[in-house]
């Protein structure tokens, strides 16, 4: 299994949960894997961490992909995590004057435009006859018939362009490496650093740990099947509308 985000809250919860009981071999992708090797290094070689940056260019990811995946491993599994909704000089937008350009497209880069691209330089691993599960974690707010309220333009809309990311591969994989099964899904509001600065409008809603998503995000995973491609879904297996 591949998790791309693993440094993540929800990232790294998914990947302690997909080790435990050693269900699986996790591909852990993040910017920095020197930093996580505190708690990486206790899964052994069940879990292998490489450099990912969701904003590189698919030379560079290809060159490290074929340079550092060992001979023999395959992808039957891809979750994902990576994502962005502030920081670096982005926010949340409450209005228009609040846009900027270059926080637009760097939302759009790492939530949605690097997913398939890195499917596609992970595809010479899919190669197999087993089912290959892809997860975009995606959000209920990129949801554009269920939008009632505005604002979060970047994060909205990129979250909208990753589920058209994901319909658009539900459509093509299926013709060139089945079996496969490509969702979307809402992981529920979870404390992390993505949600730190909301915790006064957290009370509002139901909020989850990170360990909580990720047995709800796993629990989707494992039973995904061909049914399921195409689908968007919430973290309780309900589906949501586009």
């Amino acid at each position: 299994m591949v998790i791309a985000g693993v440094s993540g809250g929800i990232g790294r919860a998914l990947a302690e949960n997909a080790l435990e009981g050693g269900r699986w071999q996790v591909l852990g992708l993040c910017r920095n894997p020197e930093k996580q090797s505190g708690w990486a290094e206790a899964w052994g070689d069940r879990l292998e961490l490489l450099p990912w940056d969701a904003l590189e260019d698919r030379a560079r990811l290809d060159q490290t992909f074929a340079g550092q995946i060992q001979e023999g491993f395959s992808v039957d599994g891809l979750i994902y995590a990576a994502g962005v909704l502030h920081g670096e000089g982005l926010a949340p937008e409450k209005r228009l004057e609040d846009l900027d350009g270059a926080s637009l497209a760097r939302a759009f880069q790492i939530n949605a435009s690097a997913f398939p691209l890195l499917v596609r330089s992970l595809m010479p691993w899919m190669r197999h006859r087993d089912l290959k599960r892809i997860m975009a974690i995606s959000a209920k707010v990129g949801s554009i018939s269920d939008n009632g309220f505005g604002g979060w333009y970047a994060y909205r809309a990129s979250k909208a362009a990753l589920n058209m990311l994901v319909r658009n591969l539900s459509i093509e994989l299926p013709r060139r490496i089945r079996p496969v099964t490509c969702a979307a899904v809402h992981p529920g509001t979870t404390l992390t650093a993505l949600s730190e600065p909301f915790q006064q409008s957290l009370a509002q809603l139901e909020v989850h740990k990170p360990e909580a998503t990720a047995d709800n995000l796993m629990r989707i995973f494992e039973q995904l099947d061909t049914a399921d491609n195409g689908s968007f879904l919430s973290w309780d297996g309900s589906t949501l509308p586009w």
